[in-house]
């Protein structure tokens, strides 16, 4: 996920159309074991959350605060939120400077493509202060991925903040085993490997900034742009030719 260094029509109060997600991938034969990662974020505490391959680790908790501590860097550093749940969404709809197509375009880059995503947000509708941590000069670093095996814990955590899985500068854990040596036996990491694409390379997510209008603009390099070559004009391209 988020390394923190196109287009929903619908009114504000009704769900826009879900865009494919990873709701969609096949769940495993066995459940992840994330007792000790529930309990860890029901106490405030930070975990270590799996995304699906190419993505790497993410270091996710309920506030802010406990995120930045897990990392080692400034309780008040700006954090990405953990849009997963349709409510969450919902209720920053009427917070957010985007057009209805654009709308729908950022949710399904959010939920299909896994990047993270500034959000331009109104200046007519203030965000909810939950949302604070999030702000970035006038934009909503956000994260939306729904990864179905990971559902059972995030159905249980609707409202979440999340950053890479790494100490800060550091390169993000692409395997449990590296993040329990990065984060140490005192912060719970949920164990997906199994489920994931062995020695492959990983890399944290894309990020990308959408205008109001839908257009889209590269900021970051990560997952998604680099599985489409060395230059991040091809995977803008791709999602253009693909309506996003």
């Amino acid at each position: 996920m988020p390394n923190d260094s196109a287009p929903l029509d619908a009114p504000s109060d009704a769900l826009p159309d879900a865009a494919p997600d990873a709701s969609s991938d096949a769940a495993p034969e066995a459940p992840l074991d994330i007792a000790a990662a529930s309990e860890a974020l029901g106490d405030g505490r930070a975990a270590v959350l799996p995304n699906p391959s190419p993505l790497t680790y993410v270091v996710a908790a309920t506030t802010p605060g406990a995120v930045n501590r897990a990392k080692g860097r400034p309780a008040d550093q700006e954090v990405a939120l953990w849009v997963h749940a349709d409510a969450v969404w919902q209720d920053l709809a009427p917070a957010l400077s985007l057009s209805p197509a654009a709308r729908r375009g950022a949710l399904d880059l959010l939920r299909g493509e896994r990047v993270t995503l500034l959000v331009p947000v109104s200046a007519d509708a203030p965000c909810p202060a939950w949302a604070g941590p999030a702000l970035r000069d006038g934009h909503l670093l956000l994260f939306g991925a729904r990864w179905q095996p990971l559902a059972p814990l995030l159905e249980g955590f609707p409202r979440l903040y999340v950053s890479s899985a790494n100490r800060t500068g550091g390169p993000p854990a692409a395997t449990a085993a590296e993040a329990t040596a990065m984060f140490g036996p005192g912060v719970a990491v949920v164990d997906a490997d199994a489920l994931r694409e062995s020695g492959a390379p990983h890399a944290a997510t894309t990020m990308l900034r959408i205008s109001r209008e839908g257009e889209l603009a590269h900021v970051r390099g990560g997952a998604q742009d680099r599985a489409h070559g060395p230059d991040p004009a091809l995977y803008l391209e791709r999602l253009r030719a693909a309506g996003a």
